[in-house]
């Protein structure tokens, strides 16, 4: 994909970070039950700072927008947070299942004229700008009238990344978030509506604390 100039952001490419403020007993609180909610949070921090890090380099790379939506502050503490983190703008995730929290964040972005959408959270210690980028190039290869999908798996079941050109509610209906189940059922949400996924490379996202072995 052409690099852009350093700063430059494209309202066609969006990049959104789905991220909770990492406090002590705001967060992680299955890894907390393992760690306790201090350590837990200070973890989270440094996830949250790593992930920042790599979309603001993918940013410079690609000119995506880059967007903070978080959980667990008010409007301004957010707007701060989001400057801090370099971000473009922010948004609140709202109520509802992560399902319908990612609805929300892609019915924004393509109402705010952005055509292909990349939405991660801040779990990822591996992750890396030419994951993202990656993912913007896939959606970027389908036909501008049909839905492109692009998912990177979980080893836990789930995907730490999920991208869309189009607002498809019926990908993320009825899926049982928070189990091992995650990818399989979007799968078959998109088998059914003739959407054939691209998939980018298994992560390891961080959740529990067995989780960490392999960084620590």
């Amino acid at each position: 994909m052409k690099q852009a100039s350093q700063g430059s952001a494209s309202g066609a490419l969006q990049l959104v970070v789905m991220a909770r403020w990492p406090a002590p007993g705001r967060c992680k609180s299955r890894l907390a039950r393992g760690l306790g909610i201090g350590r837990a949070a200070a973890i989270q921090g440094r996830l949250t700072a790593h992930t920042f890090a790599v979309a603001r380099r993918t940013r410079s790379r690609v000119g995506c927008r880059l967007v903070l939506a978080a959980q667990g502050l008010g409007p301004r503490q957010r707007q701060r947070w989001a400057g801090c983190l370099g971000c473009d703008g922010s948004t609140d995730q709202g109520a509802g299942s992560l399902g319908v929290r990612l609805q929300r964040q892609v019915l924004r972005a393509v109402a705010e004229g952005a055509e292909r959408v990349v939405l991660i959270g801040s779990d990822l210690p591996s992750l890396e700008a030419a994951d993202l980028e990656a993912a913007f190039e896939l959606l970027g290869q389908a036909k501008p009238e049909a839905p492109s999908l692009v998912l990177g798996p979980a080893a836990d079941g789930g995907y730490w990344l999920i991208g869309l050109t189009h607002a498809r509610a019926e990908l993320l209906s009825g899926i049982p978030w928070g189990s091992g189940e995650v990818l399989e059922h979007t799968l078959a949400a998109a088998a059914a509506l003739g959407i054939e996924p691209r998939l980018l490379p298994l992560r390891h996202d961080l959740d529990r604390a067995i989780d960490l072995r392999p960084w620590r």
